[in-house]
C-alpha cells in the first residue's frame, strides 16, 4: 500500500474543483494523454473516463471509474490498466489552516499489479505519486479562484511548525494521520485518479 501526502497552498474547495473536472484529469495524473467521458457525470459514483497511456511505441487505452465520491472531501477511484490489472486509488482532502492537505493511498486490486507488488513496485508508485501531487499542486495553486500570488513551490510548514510536504510516509500517512481507506496516482493511481513512472494507474 503506497501512501503519500502533500500540503497544497489552496483552499480545499479549489482542489476539489480541479479533481471534479474530468477534463483536467490528464493535467495532474502522470501518464494519461487526453481524457473523454465514457459514462455518467464525473465525479459522481460509477462515472468513468477513458484515456490513453503511452508505453514505448504502443498506446494503452485505460479507464478510471469513480467508486466513491464524498463531495469536497475525497474520491475513491478504480483505475484499469489493461494487462497490469486494476488499482484502487483514494484521494482525501483535509483543511489545513488556509491550505489543503492531500493524501493519496493506492494499492492493487486485480491482475498482474497485485502479483508483482513488492518493495520495488511500491517505490515506483511512490515516485509516481510524488510527481502527481506536484502536478496537482501547481494546477491548483495557479487557479484564478485561488486568489493567491506565487506558485507551487515547497509545501511550506504546517500551523504547528511541522512540514507536511510531499515526502513519502511510512505507509500510515502523515504523523498522527491514518491513511485514508484506499488514484489515484490514482494514481487519479491511476485518476492518480488517477498515470509516466509506474503502472500508468491513477
Amino acid at each position: 500500500m503506497a501512501v503519500r501526502h502533500r500540503l497544497i497552498k489552496a483552499r480545499p474547495g479549489v482542489v476539489w474543483d480541479v479533481l471534479a473536472d474530468g477534463g483536467k484529469y490528464p493535467q495532474w495524473v502522470v501518464g494519461p494523454s487526453g481524457a473523454e467521458p465514457v459514462r455518467g457525470q464525473w465525479p459522481q459514483t460509477d462515472a468513468a473516463i477513458r484515456y490513453e497511456v503511452p508505453l514505448g511505441p504502443f498506446r494503452l487505452s485505460n479507464e478510471t471509474i469513480v467508486r466513491r465520491c464524498e463531495e469536497g472531501v475525497g474520491l475513491e477511484l478504480e483505475a484499469h490498466a489493461g494487462p497490469l490489472g486494476t488499482a484502487r486509488i483514494a484521494i482525501e482532502l483535509r483543511p489545513w489552516s488556509d491550505d489543503c492537505l492531500v493524501i493519496v493511498d493506492e494499492h492493487p486490486l486485480q491482475g498482474a499489479g497485485g502479483l508483482l507488488h513488492n518493495a520495488g513496485f511500491e517505490m515506483l508508485i511512490q515516485l509516481r505519486h510524488r510527481a502527481m501531487l506536484a502536478r496537482l499542486a501547481r494546477l491548483c495553486e495557479s487557479q484564478p479562484e485561488n486568489g493567491r500570488s506565487g506558485g507551487a513551490g515547497g509545501a511550506g510548514p504546517a500551523p504547528d511548525g511541522s512540514a507536511p510536504d510531499d515526502s513519502a510516509s511510512d505507509g500510515s500517512g502523515p504523523a498522527d494521520t491514518p491513511g485514508p481507506a484506499g488514484s489515484g496516482s490514482g494514481g487519479a493511481t491511476g485518476p492518480a485518479p488517477s498515470g509516466g513512472t509506474g503502472s500508468g494507474h491513477a
